[in-house]
């Protein structure tokens, strides 16, 4: 292979982790045309603590290779998507052809059960790949992370391995797909919203995750889309999706008590459309659980009768996101505990919140 001047600066070895977090989407993507192109624009907002960690050790080689664990052991089904990925960027990082890669990947949530495992993952492997890029280019680590052209690359790359991956690249909240009222999104990759921007009461979301189940998936998400295939309901709900991106956005600008609950309805009906076009699919499929339904409806009546602002979403899963500003936390927590818990896996539940995105991480010899 010829290889241009700064490819041929490649660094022989080296070692480097990063670590990203899960998103939940506010206003769904659901559906997506060739090249992981959403049909629709979502908004999502990024957590703080669920996030994947991952190491990547790497070595000249007389041809690409590779080797991966997860939790330290072997995923054969995770490193055969792994290497398809890896092959489809070929001509974006001829370098891969040159290289072994040693991948260790590790969560601290549950894999495959509803709070988008792969987006952390894809999104931590897409920006150690566009470190190395960095590197093998001869740009110094430090101008590459201050510059947005990294992280734009890195969410472009993530893109191509898990399309909500794309939105976990940046901390606060984040559209994915190209609309006229956010400047700059993007059908290839997602775009942070401008926090300043946002009222201070959406600064501090928390995201009690509801743990109705620890298994995986009936149907994966890449599936699901497909069904949007000649879905009767398709092309009503792309253009709803385009729509609430734009309702939403103008919410987090208002902040005021009447946007706040206009806020909560769009986000818990934006999850149950979700179910709904999963309900109208051929073939149909149903991912809630009936300790699903009963949450939903335990967190209304709490609402209802206290006035505490405490909503859900959902993502493609059985799983329950219970959202609420700051300043609602004790509420919400002796919601939980009084009132959700009998309905949870062995009573488990994640506290997480808004967070800030990804940082570079290193593995010491006590971290996981």
């Amino acid at each position: 292979m010829s290889l241009s001047h700064s490819e041929s600066m490649m660094v022989s070895s080296g070692e480097l982790g990063w670590e990203c977090p899960s998103n939940i989407a506010l206003v769904k993507y659901w559906g997506k045309y060739p090249g992981q192109i959403p049909a629709n624009p979502s908004l999502s907002l990024t957590l703080s603590s669920c996030v994947s960690r991952t190491q990547i050790a790497y070595r000249e080689s007389d041809q690409g290779s590779m080797e991966f664990l997860f939790e330290g052991e072997p995923k054969p089904e995770f490193a055969h998507k792994i290497q398809g990925y890896l092959d489809s960027l070929h001509a974006d990082l001829p370098w891969l052809t040159r290289v072994h890669l040693q991948i260790e990947s590790h969560n601290t949530f549950p894999h495959s059960s509803g709070i988008a495992s792969s987006a952390s993952a894809m999104g931590a492997l897409a920006l150690g790949l566009a470190s190395m890029d960095r590197a093998f280019r001869g740009v110094e680590s430090g101008d590459g992370l201050s510059d947005s052209a990294f992280w734009a690359q890195a969410s472009d790359l993530a893109r191509r391995g898990s399309g909500s991956a794309c939105r976990s690249i940046y901390g606060g909240y984040t559209v994915w797909g190209a609309h006229p009222a956010v400047p700059g999104s993007d059908d290839r990759r997602a775009v942070p919203l401008d926090m300043e921007a946002v009222h201070p009461s959406f600064h501090n979301l928390q995201d009690a995750v509801l743990l109705v189940d620890r298994g995986s998936k009936s149907v994966s998400s890449s599936a699901g889309h497909g069904l949007m295939n000649g879905h009767p309901y398709a092309q009503a709900r792309f253009a709803q999706g385009a729509e609430r991106v734009a309702q939403l956005w103008t919410l987090l600008q208002d902040g005021g008590e009447a946007s706040w609950r206009a806020f909560m309805d769009l986000v818990e009906s934006e999850a149950l459309t979700l179910h709904a076009m999963m309900l109208a699919s051929t073939p149909s499929y149903l991912l809630m659980k009936p300790s699903t339904l009963a949450l939903l409806e335990e967190i209304r009546r709490f609402r209802n009768q206290s006035g505490v602002p405490v909503f859900f979403t959902l993502d493609a899963g059985a799983n329950v996101h219970l959202l609420f500003p700051e300043s609602a936390s004790a509420q919400a927590m002796e919601l939980i505990d009084k009132q959700l818990t009998p309905y949870l896996h062995e009573g488990s539940y994640l506290c997480d919140r808004l967070g800030s995105g990804p940082t570079p991480w290193t593995r010491t010899p006590h971290t996981s």
